[in-house]
């Protein structure tokens, strides 16, 4: 009898662990299950997780990347707070530079500084995830100062009249705004196109385009104006000087002679100094009384609004064709 119960008590016992065994493995099995398919879930939502990371090549080479479209942009120039507008994101401004007033909305946003100062301050508060500077107007120390703090600098230079479809198309896809900026830049490229194929074979006009009276300055080949001068069928006399905008002398445009004489100024009225060449009857722009005037916002900001400067400067040229 007690054999008996020893064995019946073995058997219970080898029973009951062979359940606890597999009672284990059962849950041994739930647990990975269930670690493994929360582990997944985990990652599922970065696995379908779309990139919105956005990239495109400055005018200095570099290449700028953000992890998304920038929704907070400050910008160091007025032409590229125009652009801005123009691509679509003028929304997205929250800092300016000094003189931005145009559109009319661009003239209500925080102000950073001039030409001579940037307040570093006030961006860092802006706390901008894009900074869009100028490489002509803002200083190489400041643009660097501004990367050493962290925020991504996009260096803008347009020497043409594509690159200002390059900088709007770079701001349409560093936004989030590529379809809109690309149909905007298209259709300014197709004006571009008709004009100077409307005056390819035109005769040449020798032209002198004045900034400024005192000093006595022009600009070079390089300049996008020297561009615009060009595509309406004018040759800038002063296309070869090394400098992009060279201060100049009244001899040196006696011995060229221009037949027009195109002056901008800082306003958008004509400059009382352009009638000072009155002084100079023999010169031809003065004989034939070509001395014209173009809106400087229209010529002088690398926008899209450069078409309205080029209407101007070819119906000025074509005033000298005529006579």
């Amino acid at each position: 009898m007690k054999k008996h119960t020893t064995f019946l008590l073995s058997l219970l016992f080898l029973s009951l662990g062979i359940l606890i065994s597999a009672c284990d493995s059962d849950l041994k099995t739930d647990l990975k299950t269930d670690f493994e398919t929360d582990l997944e879930q985990n990652e599922q939502p970065n696995k379908n997780k779309p990139n919105t990371s956005v990239q495109v090549t400055d005018f200095s080479g570099k290449t700028i990347s953000l992890e998304s479209p920038a929704q907070r942009i400050v910008a160091l120039a007025p032409h590229i707070v125009e652009n801005i507008y123009s691509a679509g994101a003028g929304e997205k401004l929250v800092g300016v530079m000094q003189y931005s007033d145009y559109p009319e909305q661009a003239k209500q946003l925080p102000l950073i500084g001039s030409y001579e100062k940037i307040n570093f301050e006030k961006i860092i508060e802006l706390n901008p995830d894009l900074v869009m500077a100028w490489e002509s107007g803002n200083s190489h120390a400041s643009t660097q100062r501004l990367k050493e703090l962290g925020f991504p600098v996009y260096i803008d230079q347009p020497h043409n009249l594509s690159d200002v479809a390059k900088s709007v198309k770079d701001i349409g896809i560093l936004t989030g705004n590529t379809t809109y900026a690309n149909e905007i830049a298209t259709a300014y490229l197709a004006q571009v196109a008709k004009v100077t194929a409307k005056y390819e074979n035109a005769s040449k006009i020798t032209a002198f385009y004045q900034v400024w009276n005192q000093p006595l300055q022009t600009i070079n080949g390089q300049h996008i104006i020297s561009d615009a001068i060009e595509t309406c069928g004018g040759v800038n006399i002063y296309a070869n000087e090394f400098a992009v905008a060279p201060v100049i002398n009244i001899e040196s445009i006696l011995e060229r002679d221009p037949q027009v004489i195109i002056a901008s100024g800082v306003s958008e009225s004509r400059p009382e100094w352009l009638d000072e060449w009155l002084k100079w009857p023999s010169l031809e722009a003065v004989k034939r009384g070509n001395l014209f005037f173009v809106n400087p916002n229209h010529v002088q900001r690398h926008t899209l609004r450069l078409l309205s400067g080029i209407e101007s400067i070819c119906e000025q040229l074509d005033v000298a064709r005529e006579q």
